[in-house]
């Protein structure tokens, strides 16, 4: 007969063998939202009328996210930030969902817009990582720990105004391409950044100056805009790479002034047709 000792060690073995078992790995914990970034997400719009009505999927993916701060730290770099990316964008969209379709509360923002839903950024608290955070705290916290500015332009807020929201999910093994893309996306996109030569103005989205902090932190080589602030420099040497040659001899003549423009709130909604 197995002796209590022996009983004991066994159990610990089995118990062991299947929270390695139960870990999630990568390529699996990311697959449903995978399909649903696939069948509810065209060029940065949604359908969320759609989305909503077959939410299941949506809301397993999300319940699944609820991971032991350990386990995730124990993961690579590349694969923790796409944990985190993801899951920040499935929460936006499960934010939208519970609210939809959106009722005008405040004139402040479009009537359509996921900041017309109470607390959504800044009160609700999601399961994620094995903590309770709110949208602005996983923001602020576990993605801006990073220091990688460029994961802020992957993030979905719900809005025109956002990067555009990938078909797909962000994957550690091809997360250095994807975040180069947001950026590029940015550098393409005139809410995002625009140059007027004519005013002699760079134009930037105001997300820049709300997450000062991180995008200030990130290194602007050589000193090609010296005289600028911390800020500025980070902006423009983030999205050089992407301009046109035209643009980049603009920026390098360095005798242009940036301003922040207006964030556009608009819902992504493709239901009904692309807003206008």
């Amino acid at each position: 007969m197995m002796n209590r000792m022996t009983r004991a060690g066994l159990c610990l073995v089995m118990s062991l063998f299947a929270t390695v078992a139960m870990a999630p790995k990568q390529t699996d914990l990311h697959e449903p939202f995978d399909k649903i970034l696939d069948m509810y997400v065209r060029d940065g719009f949604v359908c969320y009328l759609a989305l909503k009505k077959s939410r299941g999927p949506l809301d397993r993916y999300v319940a699944s996210l609820d991971i032991p701060r350990k386990t995730i730290e124990s993961w690579t770099k590349p694969d923790q930030q796409a944990f985190w990316i993801n899951g920040y964008n499935a929460l936006v969209l499960r934010t939208v969902i519970d609210g939809y379709p959106i009722t005008a509360r405040s004139q402040t923002y479009p009537a359509k817009s996921i900041r017309q839903i109470p607390g959504a950024f800044e009160t609700t608290k999601h399961r994620i990582g094995g903590e309770s955070f709110t949208l602005d705290e996983i923001e602020n916290g576990p993605i801006a720990a990073f220091g990688d500015p460029r994961m802020l332009l992957a993030l979905g807020r719900g809005a025109l105004g956002s990067g555009r929201l990938k078909s797909e999910v962000y994957r550690g093994a091809d997360i250095d391409k994807q975040l180069n893309e947001a950026v590029k996306e940015c550098a393409s996109r005139v809410n995002c950044f625009k140059i007027d030569e004519s005013q002699k103005v760079v134009r930037v989205s105001p997300l820049f100056s709300w997450r000062e902090k991180v995008f200030a932190q990130s290194p602007a080589p050589g000193d090609k805009w010296a005289n600028r602030s911390p800020l500025e420099r980070a902006v423009v040497s983030m999205v050089f790479p992407y301009l046109f040659q035209g643009e980049q001899q603009f920026l390098t003549a360095n005798e242009w002034k940036m301003q922040f423009g207006t964030f556009d709130w608009r819902l992504n909604d493709l239901t009904g047709g692309v807003p206008e």
